[in-house]
């Protein structure tokens, strides 16, 4: 069965840390900071590849990470920076944030998707190097990569489907039309995974069509019944569908079951009953002599749709049907494209929530923050210049007058990630 719907972790590489080195040479006694910065995490990477049709290399696979970035060196090297990780789907995949179940992007004609983006190395200590402050000993740690949960769903990319009840004739049908070689029974469910098929149109060898069989189509299909609940999505594509009906009579009446197909459609997507339909009356060399296909001719003209007789077993109509397909193929839009709902690169890893969160336990004034975390990882404590830094970042950023709205007073216990000091204003 195909697999056509899965979530996936992604997390881009953290940025590498800057070092905190000073220069050694003989005879330069003085050789000041040359700590080198941080390498850039990879990114992950979301491509298209044409020769895949099923999202199987993800079933047993789903936590996908990509390479940190080096840390920085001596000398002023910079670190290097993390390998991508490319992730290859097949065209028609539409990505989805996984809390939201929003758009990010469809994989159709589609650019290569950076999804989570590596976080940028931090700085080497060369950075901190002032007039008054020549001997920095501290340097930047990098920044994390973005994370996200996300779902791929395929949605194949066909110009037109083929639907109706199963054993009406669509895998034979598209057997006999292109050069697809669907498995093919006369008992219900032959075809478990959608079929593609490229049809040539029959005046001009340069024009084709992709024509999709789509398998599991029976009464409550889109409520779960059967295997229809899950192929139902890869026909919000086409822009055509071609109605296989048993004229034949073998199967139920074919009206009714026109009907049911239709219903389906209706409950799973009422728009899709708005596409351009073909009604191709199959198995047309078995009637017998009593019947014929007016009722399904008058059902057609009161829907609008066009009608072909054939027999997909022998081949009686089939040509005549294609051409069917191709005149309104030519009237009708290009295949539909899904509009991104968010924008991936809102939140990039170079911009860092700055958000604080202060509690008052027992007196004392707890403050916490994921850019505080990082910060307190960059300072050295037991080094004066450094500590002067973190003094002038807290105020800087806001810290300090977030403490005071909280009331907190001088001489007030302040502990940021179990560093405790006395706070002055």
């Amino acid at each position: 069965m195909i697999l056509d719907k899965i979530q996936i972790h992604v997390k881009a590489g953290d940025g590498g840390s800057g070092a905190v080195s000073f220069h050694r040479e003989k005879y330069i006694s003085h050789g000041g900071p040359d700590g080198g910065d941080g390498g850039r995490g990879g990114n992950i990477i979301i491509t298209i590849d044409k020769s895949l049709n099923s999202l199987i290399d993800y079933k047993y696979k789903r936590i996908f990470k990509a390479e940190n970035g080096a840390n920085g060196g001596t000398k002023k090297f910079h670190g290097a920076n993390g390998a991508d990780v490319i992730l290859r789907v097949p065209q028609g995949t539409i990505i989805r944030d996984a809390e939201s179940e929003l758009i990010i992007a469809d994989m159709t004609d589609a650019d290569d998707l950076v999804i989570c983006r590596g976080g940028n190395g931090g700085w080497g200590n060369v950075h901190f190097a002032t007039p008054t402050r020549q001997v920095p000993r501290f340097a930047k740690s990098g920044l994390r990569g973005e994370e996200k949960e996300i779902i791929l769903e395929l949605k194949m990319i066909a110009d037109v489907g083929l639907i109706g009840l199963p054993n009406a004739g669509k895998s034979s049908l598209l057997n006999k039309i292109s050069a697809a070689r669907p498995k093919i029974a006369s008992y219900k469910f032959t075809t478990l995974t959608p079929i593609l098929g490229v049809v040539t149109h029959p005046s001009d060898n340069s024009v084709t069509s992709v024509v999709a069989d789509i398998p599991g189509l029976i009464s409550g299909a889109s409520e779960g019944a059967g295997l229809g609940f899950e192929f139902l999505r890869h026909i919000e594509r086409c822009r055509l569908f071609v109605h296989v009906v048993d004229a034949s009579g073998e199967d139920g009446d074919p009206v009714e079951n026109l009907e049911t197909i239709n219903n389906e459609l209706r409950n799973y997507d009422s728009s899709l009953l708005d596409r351009p339909q073909i009604i191709a009356a199959n198995k047309c060399d078995i009637l017998a002599e009593d019947t014929d296909t007016t009722e399904i001719e008058a059902y057609a003209a009161k829907n609008n749709c066009g009608f072909a007789r054939i027999s997909a077993e022998t081949g009686e109509g089939c040509e005549e049907l294609v051409k069917i397909m191709f005149e309104k193929l030519e009237k009708l839009p290009a295949i539909k494209i899904y509009e991104p709902e968010i924008d991936p690169n809102d939140e990039s890893s170079g911009r860092e929530d700055q958000s604080i969160e202060i509690t008052n336990v027992n007196g004392k004034y707890v403050v916490e923050g994921e850019w505080l975390l990082r910060l307190m990882r960059d300072i050295n404590f037991d080094d004066r210049e450094s500590l002067m830094y973190f003094q002038r970042v807290l105020r800087t950023k806001g810290v300090i007058e977030a403490l005071e709205e909280k009331g907190c007073k001088n001489g007030d216990t302040v502990s940021i990630y179990d560093f405790e000091f006395d706070f002055v204003s």
